[in-house]
């Protein structure tokens, strides 16, 4: 197989491409090099290259086809809720833009099969402790628009030309297979607590009287290198799919973890005793979102193998590593 991974020097992506190396398969990169590393993916040739541009169409559609791809996944996008909603045109720009332009360029290379990087903020508010892939889609921010209209045009283009896709709605992602693959960005809870951590900071945990066992919030944490077989997972499917096919999966654990949860993990993993600050919620902030994965187990085989501890572990050997300390 012959797979073009755009973003593919990003955290998730080099671990998609990682995996994609070690199984013998061909992989061809396209990446802007804004949050991507190119020392993710070494020996691997990277095309830099901005698909959100539409001047990027022709030359992507001559790379489809000199390389012979006959499969893409397609992570290259932006990703922060909070800068969707300061630049909300922008988002639309970036992630719908460079959708739609590599959509243009498999159908004018023939290149039939697509694995699509969603987010489970398609769901918005929809909360509790199974969340299946039938429960309301209402995005409350830009991005989680722009990821459920992404959905909706790879099933568009399913209709219109027989591409065969699928949309992966991942939760909480987190962890490392390796320090070279770790998430050097300060995005998500837990390389927030390790920033906090590395000051001599305590973790902030927003809101302790949520109806949860611990009154803080719960989330589904999945380890990175689990959402990566998930690809892979979906990937294979797709070869036996008719063409027009599309579906959607959740990738999660079907566990929830607390915060409070979190910061003790963390604790334990690191050795550093600082105990979690308390603030007040923040708005909008669900009590309980936890996947169900049953679905993609089911219809694909794939489930988490990972647990909470390991994910945490993981990260934090990747975060001193890359911080030139030494793992624990």
């Amino acid at each position: 197989m012959r797979t073009l991974v755009t973003g593919g020097a990003g955290f998730i992506g080099a671990h998609v491409v990682d995996l994609l190396r070690q199984r013998g398969d061909d992989v061809v990169i396209v990446d802007d090099l804004v949050t991507g590393l190119a020392e993710r993916v070494p020996g691997i040739v990277i095309h830099e290259m901005d698909i959100a541009d539409t001047a990027s169409v022709a030359p992507l559609t001559e790379l489809l086809r000199a390389e012979r791809i006959d499969s893409v996944i397609h992570f290259a996008a932006r990703k922060q809720v909070f800068e969707s909603m300061q630049r909300p045109a922008w988002y639309v720009q970036q992630n719908l833009g460079s959708l739609a332009n590599l959509l243009l360029a498999m159908e004018g290379a023939g290149v039939r099969r697509l694995v699509f990087s969603s987010s489970a903020s398609v769901y918005g508010t929809t909360e509790g402790e199974a969340i299946v892939e039938s429960d309301p889609t209402v995005p409350v921010n830009p991005y989680g628009e722009t990821k459920l209209v992404g959905e909706h045009l790879v099933a568009a283009a399913g209709a219109a030309w027989g591409l065969r896709g699928v949309s992966l709605r991942y939760f909480n992602v987190a962890g490392a297979a390796s320090s070279l693959l770790g998430d050097r960005a300060v995005l998500n809870l837990v390389p927030m607590v390790f920033e906090r951590l590395d000051a001599g900071e305590s973790p902030l945990v927003f809101g302790g009287d949520y109806p949860t066992p611990d009154g803080s919030c719960v989330r589904d944490y999945v380890h990175v290198s689990d959402l990566a077989d998930a690809h892979l997972a979906t990937l294979d499917d797709l070869e036996q799919r008719a063409d027009g096919w599309h579906d959607v999966y959740n990738v999660g654990t079907g566990t929830g973890t607390s915060v409070l949860e979190i910061a003790r993990i963390v604790r334990e993993v690191t050795g550093i005793e600082i105990a979690p600050e308390l603030r007040p919620r923040r708005a909008g902030d669900p009590a309980i979102v936890v996947a169900s994965a049953a679905k993609i187990e089911r219809e694909l085989g794939w489930r988490a193998r990972r647990d909470i501890t390991e994910i945490i572990a993981s990260a934090w050997n990747a975060h001193r590593a890359n911080s030139g300390e030494h793992a624990v």
